[in-house]
Protein backbone atom coordinates (compact mmCIF):
# COMPACT_ATOMS: atom_id res chain seq x y z
CA UNK A 1 0.00 0.00 0.00
CA UNK A 2 1.47 3.39 -1.03
CA UNK A 3 1.89 6.14 0.90
CA UNK A 4 -1.54 8.03 -0.79
CA UNK A 5 -3.47 4.64 -0.05
CA UNK A 6 -2.81 4.92 3.33
CA UNK A 7 -3.25 8.39 4.12
CA UNK A 8 -7.09 8.00 2.13
CA UNK A 9 -7.35 4.96 4.48
CA UNK A 10 -6.64 6.58 7.63
CA UNK A 11 -8.79 10.00 6.44
CA UNK A 12 -12.07 7.35 6.16
CA UNK A 13 -11.57 5.35 9.54
CA UNK A 14 -10.51 8.31 11.06
CA UNK A 15 -14.34 10.14 10.01
CA UNK A 16 -16.11 6.52 10.67
CA UNK A 17 -14.39 6.76 13.97
CA UNK A 18 -16.08 10.46 14.76
CA UNK A 19 -19.44 9.30 13.30
CA UNK A 20 -19.69 6.52 16.15
CA UNK A 21 -18.68 8.53 18.43
CA UNK A 22 -21.17 11.22 17.82
CA UNK A 23 -23.58 8.52 19.12
CA UNK A 24 -21.97 8.53 22.19
CA UNK A 25 -23.18 11.88 22.93
CA UNK A 26 -26.48 10.90 22.20
CA UNK A 27 -26.47 9.23 25.42
CA UNK A 28 -27.00 12.67 27.32
CA UNK A 29 -30.03 13.54 25.01
CA UNK A 30 -31.92 9.32 25.09
CA UNK A 31 -30.51 8.25 28.58
CA UNK A 32 -31.67 4.59 27.60
CA UNK A 33 -28.90 4.54 25.17
CA UNK A 34 -26.17 5.50 28.18
CA UNK A 35 -24.99 1.80 28.70
CA UNK A 36 -25.41 1.16 24.56
CA UNK A 37 -22.65 3.27 22.94
CA UNK A 38 -19.87 2.32 20.12
CA UNK A 39 -16.51 3.11 22.25
CA UNK A 40 -16.01 -0.72 22.55
CA UNK A 41 -16.43 -1.29 18.66
CA UNK A 42 -14.59 2.00 17.78
CA UNK A 43 -11.56 0.69 19.60
CA UNK A 44 -11.82 -2.79 18.23
CA UNK A 45 -12.29 -0.80 14.62
CA UNK A 46 -9.00 0.97 15.46
CA UNK A 47 -7.07 -2.31 16.37
CA UNK A 48 -8.11 -3.97 13.38
CA UNK A 49 -8.06 -1.44 10.37
CA UNK A 50 -5.17 1.20 11.43
CA UNK A 51 -1.91 0.02 9.11
CA UNK A 52 0.23 1.61 11.42
CA UNK A 53 -1.19 0.06 14.80
CA UNK A 54 0.19 2.96 16.47
CA UNK A 55 -2.38 5.52 14.80
CA UNK A 56 -5.27 2.87 16.62
CA UNK A 57 -4.30 3.66 19.74
CA UNK A 58 -3.88 7.57 19.16
CA UNK A 59 -7.36 8.00 17.15
CA UNK A 60 -9.16 6.06 19.57
CA UNK A 61 -7.65 7.02 22.82
CA UNK A 62 -8.14 10.85 21.41
CA UNK A 63 -12.00 10.48 20.49
CA UNK A 64 -12.37 9.19 23.85
CA UNK A 65 -10.59 11.91 25.60
CA UNK A 66 -13.12 14.40 23.02
CA UNK A 67 -16.01 12.61 23.43
CA UNK A 68 -15.62 12.71 27.34
CA UNK A 69 -14.98 16.41 27.64
CA UNK A 70 -18.19 17.30 25.95
CA UNK A 71 -20.13 14.61 28.07
CA UNK A 72 -18.64 16.11 30.79
CA UNK A 73 -19.71 19.85 29.97
CA UNK A 74 -22.88 18.69 29.44
CA UNK A 75 -23.56 16.84 32.92
CA UNK A 76 -21.79 19.63 34.99
CA UNK A 77 -21.39 22.72 33.01
CA UNK A 78 -17.73 22.79 33.44
CA UNK A 79 -14.89 21.79 31.00
CA UNK A 80 -12.83 19.03 32.98
CA UNK A 81 -10.68 15.54 31.38
CA UNK A 82 -10.60 14.32 34.98
CA UNK A 83 -13.34 11.72 36.29
CA UNK A 84 -13.77 9.25 38.97
CA UNK A 85 -12.49 5.84 37.35
CA UNK A 86 -10.86 7.51 34.21
CA UNK A 87 -7.49 5.37 34.64
CA UNK A 88 -9.84 2.23 34.04
CA UNK A 89 -11.64 3.55 31.34
CA UNK A 90 -9.03 4.35 29.46
CA UNK A 91 -6.26 0.96 30.22
CA UNK A 92 -9.54 -1.15 29.01
CA UNK A 93 -9.85 0.45 25.51
CA UNK A 94 -6.12 0.50 24.94
CA UNK A 95 -6.33 -2.82 25.72
CA UNK A 96 -9.48 -3.20 23.64
CA UNK A 97 -7.56 -1.43 20.40
CA UNK A 98 -5.24 -4.26 21.57
CA UNK A 99 -7.65 -6.93 21.03
CA UNK A 100 -8.27 -5.56 17.35
CA UNK A 101 -4.75 -5.79 16.41
CA UNK A 102 -5.53 -9.86 16.75
CA UNK A 103 -8.02 -9.96 14.06
CA UNK A 104 -6.27 -11.00 11.32
CA UNK A 105 -9.52 -11.92 9.38
CA UNK A 106 -12.63 -10.37 9.84
CA UNK A 107 -15.37 -12.72 9.45
CA UNK A 108 -18.96 -13.02 11.70
CA UNK A 109 -16.84 -15.46 14.13
CA UNK A 110 -14.10 -13.26 15.03
CA UNK A 111 -16.10 -9.91 15.46
CA UNK A 112 -18.73 -12.16 17.36
CA UNK A 113 -16.07 -13.51 19.77
CA UNK A 114 -13.62 -10.07 19.92
CA UNK A 115 -16.88 -8.20 20.88
CA UNK A 116 -17.45 -10.57 23.66
CA UNK A 117 -14.03 -10.00 24.44
CA UNK A 118 -14.21 -6.40 24.48
CA UNK A 119 -17.37 -6.16 27.04
CA UNK A 120 -15.63 -8.67 28.81
CA UNK A 121 -12.59 -6.50 29.23
CA UNK A 122 -14.26 -3.62 30.07
CA UNK A 123 -16.39 -5.50 32.33
CA UNK A 124 -13.63 -6.70 34.19
CA UNK A 125 -11.26 -3.27 34.45
CA UNK A 126 -13.96 -0.64 34.73
CA UNK A 127 -15.49 -2.20 38.01
CA UNK A 128 -12.09 -2.70 39.89
CA UNK A 129 -13.06 -0.43 43.04
CA UNK A 130 -8.92 0.66 43.22
CA UNK A 131 -9.99 2.73 40.62
CA UNK A 132 -12.62 5.64 41.98
CA UNK A 133 -10.98 7.47 45.03
CA UNK A 134 -14.37 9.65 45.20
CA UNK A 135 -16.96 7.09 44.61
CA UNK A 136 -16.62 4.43 47.36
CA UNK A 137 -19.82 1.58 46.33
CA UNK A 138 -17.34 -1.01 47.41
CA UNK A 139 -14.33 -1.63 49.46
CA UNK A 140 -10.58 -2.13 47.84
CA UNK A 141 -10.73 -5.63 48.75
CA UNK A 142 -11.02 -9.20 46.37
CA UNK A 143 -14.79 -9.25 48.18
CA UNK A 144 -15.10 -5.90 47.13
CA UNK A 145 -14.40 -6.11 43.37
CA UNK A 146 -16.56 -9.34 43.59
CA UNK A 147 -19.89 -7.34 44.73
CA UNK A 148 -18.88 -4.79 42.32
CA UNK A 149 -18.80 -7.49 38.88
CA UNK A 150 -21.77 -8.63 39.97
CA UNK A 151 -23.79 -5.34 40.55
CA UNK A 152 -22.64 -4.70 36.78
CA UNK A 153 -23.62 -7.88 34.89
CA UNK A 154 -26.27 -5.84 34.00
CA UNK A 155 -25.27 -2.90 32.47
CA UNK A 156 -22.78 -5.24 30.67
Amino acid sequence: MNKKDTISRNIILVLTIIVAAAFRLLAFKYKELSNFNPVGAIALFGGVYFVDKWNGYVVVLLTLLCTDVVLNYFYTSKFSIMYDGIIGVYISYAIMVLAGTFIKKVNILNVLFAAIGVVIIHWLITDMPWFYTELKLYPNTLAGYGKSLMAAIWFE
